[in-house]
């Protein structure tokens, strides 16, 4: 009965539908699994909505773990044998109150365990079961191996040698990885310099210092590196690039690595790929209201092309692929070409870039035509091919999605122009261009208020934002006194009407185009910016820093 009760009160808030529910039944006569667990498995709801729609029903108070960093202290009062067999992760101790997560809300026997080790009812709350998982291993992992210390074991025993041996080379090039993965980071930076070598992570964004080691221990780095990556370890005068996979705690990552020769050595940065992510709501995202419906009914429509456009690491895809839920992928077919798959969603029929054997964006899209799609999702239109392919698709009846490398919505149509794509195709097949930006969020454990001064409150009001105080965070230990945790989005959607049409296709200049956006009502990227800020999601410094 929890079950079907646990779907009618989905289909109440409108997160799922009764074909949905039916066909969920179906797989559950086949595996035997939980309804809600095959929600999330076809791609339904979010392993998140999950999560928060059992707090409703049973009345508790709902944890994400992915933005709500795990005690040590906790960790270390509950043996990992116990969280792991009773179905629970602690997570923060408070003046010798424990909190712990469950992702089953009628878990008696985890409290009756932390009650016997505690001698105190512990505060309970709810979480989503992929947090869980992947909290749960990670937490205990780390807090048994503190790659700091590794580290600093390591490099103490090269300044002490002079040297570093082939295996303290893979545990350095390993702990480097791991950091990353540990701190979510999308970028590794290591770079060399007269008598040092750096490693850098991109967190949120930002680049952060992490770890100083031995010069000495550089090469053996470089080349263990290009060894993983398949490239030319006795190349190092040129530039290289190559890709392999990391498997960590039984998650795959690609990590794509590229080498570029300096004064003081080569440099390396390697980009980090989870195998598979967690999808968002549309509307947790961070656009506005308004500019969510808009996305939801541009995903609705039967053809034409949507562009996400934004520079690397600006969430483009992710906003892709969370839009996407708002097809019927019951109804309508949807194939994709990716570079990589980054999201694996049921009822999609996922592609990935193959270069090796020529397999790219473009041949993809010529051969998609032929497998009778309703969407077609091309992961980037990076050249002219794959552009006339996109429009030749949209024409012919389909919903084209792809991403573009531009700074704002307005500049993207030269840009698919300056790629042959002919003006009046251009102009009849397009139907929105969303720009966007990440922004970080202000740690929401050391948030504190402040007064404006008046060249601030001038910044704001320059975009019709009213403001009397800001918000920063002070640093804390849970954001690694950085006074930011997570991302947000911020962005500007120009949907392209008659009017935008007949602009594009009269070669009306770009400050044409802008005004006419901006007379229907769009919204800029720094208004937008300047929004969240005002509502104390964000800080000036950190809108000014995105959107310059």
């Amino acid at each position: 009965m929890a079950t079907f009760r646990l779907g009618d009160i989905l289909k109440t808030k409108g997160l799922i539908n009764d074909k949905q529910i039916n066909i969920s039944i179906l797989h559950q006569k086949v595996t035997g699994d939980l309804l809600g667990d095959i929600f999330v498995r076809l791609g339904f709801i979010t392993s998140k909505e999950l999560g928060q729609t059992l707090a409703e029903q049973f009345g508790m108070e709902f944890i994400d773990l992915s933005e709500y960093p795990v005690s040590d202290d906790a960790l270390r009062l509950i043996p990992k044998e116990i969280a792991e067999k009773e179905e629970f992760i602690p997570i923060e101790l408070d003046e010798g109150l424990l909190s712990i997560g469950v992702t089953n809300p009628s878990n008696i026997t985890a409290v009756d365990r932390v009650v016997n080790i505690t001698k105190n009812y512990p505060r309970v709350f709810l979480v989503d079961p992929d947090s869980f998982r992947d909290s749960l291993e990670t937490s205990y992992f780390f807090l048994e191996n503190p790659i700091q210390e590794r580290m600093e074991e390591i490099v103490k025993e090269v300044v002490r040698t002079g040297m570093a041996t082939g295996q303290q080379i893979a545990s350095m090039t390993e702990l480097i990885i791991m950091e990353g993965i540990r701190e979510k980071a999308t970028d590794i930076h290591i770079n060399p310099f007269l008598d040092v070598s750096t490693v850098f992570y991109r967190i949120d964004g930002v680049l952060q210092h992490r770890f100083s080691l031995p010069k000495v221990a550089h090469g053996g780095i470089v080349s263990r590196t290009k060894i993983m990556s398949q490239i030319d370890i006795a190349e190092t005068r040129l530039p290289q690039d190559g890709s392999f996979s990391f498997t960590f705690l039984d998650k795959s990552y690609d990590i794509r690595a590229s080498t570029v020769p300096t004064i003081y050595g080569e440099n390396v940065v390697m980009r980090i790929l989870a195998g598979t992510g967690y999808l968002l709501s549309i509307d947790k995202l961070g656009f506005e209201a308004k500019g969510t419906e808009k996305i939801r009914l541009l995903f609705q429509k039967p053809y034409g092309i949507v562009l996400i456009a934004g520079p690397t690491g600006s969430g483009k895809t992710t906003t892709l692929y969370s839009a996407l839920r708002e097809v019927n992928l019951l109804e309508r077919n949807v194939i994709t070409v990716e570079d990589p798959v980054e999201y694996k969603l049921s009822f999609v029929r996922q592609t990935q870039v193959n270069e090796k054997v020529g397999y790219d964006f473009a041949l993809a899209g010529r051969n998609f035509m032929r497998q009778d799609p309703d969407v077609m999702l091309l992961g980037e239109v990076r050249d002219e091919e794959t552009a006339r392919i996109a429009i030749r698709a949209s024409i012919t009846g389909h919903l084209v999605l792809s991403t573009l490398h531009t700074n704002d919505a307005v500049t993207s149509i030269p840009r698919l122009l300056d790629l042959k794509v002919d003006r009046f195709l251009l102009s009849t097949s397009l139907l929105a261009i969303i720009a966007q930006r990440l922004l970080r969020k202000i740690c929401r454990f050391c948030k504190v208020e402040y007064s404006l001064t008046e060249e601030e409150r001038a910044q704001f009001q320059e975009y019709g934002v009213s403001a009397e105080k800001g918000f920063r965070g002070q640093g804390c230990a849970k954001c690694g006194n950085t006074g930011y945790s997570g991302r947000t989005a911020i962005g500007e959607i120009l949907i392209v009407d008659d009017e935008m049409r007949e602009l594009i296709f009269s070669e009306a200049p770009i400050t044409a185009m802008r005004a006419a956006a901006l007379n229907k009502g769009m919204i800029l990227l720094r208004e937008d910016g300047f929004r969240k800020a005002s509502e104390g999601v964000t800080t000036l410094e950190e809108v000014i820093r995105v959107t310059g």
